[in-house]
């Protein structure tokens, strides 16, 4: 202390306790202790449920078959007993006597009428009383001026006697006004070497029929043919021509043999 320093002052108050610092981070694991000794063995559990019955095993092969055993003797015969006397035979029956004829029985009443049959199919119309005909004819010239084609009717414009109702649809087409067989008869002075048809159209359009086909292979005589024909509906057609499918065209003659105008006729009759 130097001469100038005063002598020390009194001890100063106690602070106070300052606050508590954060605490430390943990420290490191320590290392792994060593094992310690086994314990003791704990008593016995209680035993368990009995499990189910397992499924039933397959039936095992059969076994070897034992050998056969020795065969037995004979055993001794049994005494026979004896025969029983023979029984009588007995008394032949009484035949009994026939009984009467009886008496015959009352007739039974009449059966009853049975169904009327089914209706028979319509015959074919009769043909009536009166005739049936008509004559229808072409002079050349003025009439088939122009050739006929294959497949062309000649023409027939006038008409002769007709009666019954066969009538002209036009110059080369007729009427038939009933189901019926029709006698057809023509002759038709032709120049060319040729051929002429009947055709008839009886509800399914017109048809030549093979067998009505009468021809000429040289001369310039008549083409002439009678022919019958059946039709199977009312009021059918028929026509005289060409055949189909014939060359050349045909020319109805005109003043054949003579001076004056040749006749093609074409006459039908109903016959049935």
């Amino acid at each position: 202390m130097t001469g100038n320093e005063g002598a020390p002052g009194p001890a100063g108050l106690i602070g106070l306790t300052g606050a508590t610092g954060l605490m430390g981070l943990p420290g490191l694991p320590g290392a792994l202790g060593a094992t310690g000794p086994a314990g003791e063995t704990g008593l016995q559990g209680v035993a368990g449920f009995e499990g189910q019955a397992g499924p039933k095993g397959e039936v095992g092969a059969a076994g070897i078959a034992g050998p056969v055993g020795p065969k037995g003797e004979v055993g001794a015969a049994g005494i026979a007993g004896p025969i029983g006397p023979k029984g009588e035979g007995g008394v032949a029956g009484v035949s009994g006597s026939s009984g009467p004829k009886g008496k015959t029985g009352a007739e039974g009443p009449p059966g009853s009428v049975g169904p009327a049959g089914a209706t028979g199919a319509a015959g074919p119309e009769g043909s009536s009383g009166s005739p049936v005909y008509a004559e229808f004819y072409a002079l050349m010239p003025p009439d088939n001026a122009a050739t006929v084609a294959a497949g062309a009717p000649v023409s027939f414009p006038q008409t002769g006697s007709t009666a019954g109702g066969i009538v002209r649809l036009d110059q080369g087409e007729f009427v038939l006004p009933r189901i019926g067989t029709y006698s057809v008869d023509f002759s038709v002075s032709v120049t060319e070497p040729g051929q002429l048809v009947v055709a008839l159209d009886s509800g399914g359009g017109m048809v030549e029929l093979p067998y009505t086909v009468y021809g000429r292979a040289t001369g310039t005589s008549q083409i002439a043919g009678d022919a019958l024909i059946t039709t199977t509906v009312a009021n059918s057609t028929v026509e005289l021509r060409n055949p189909t499918g014939n060359t050349p065209a045909l020319t109805i003659t005109p003043l054949a043999g003579g001076t004056h105008p040749a006749v093609a006729s074409l006459v039908i009759q109903q016959l049935g």
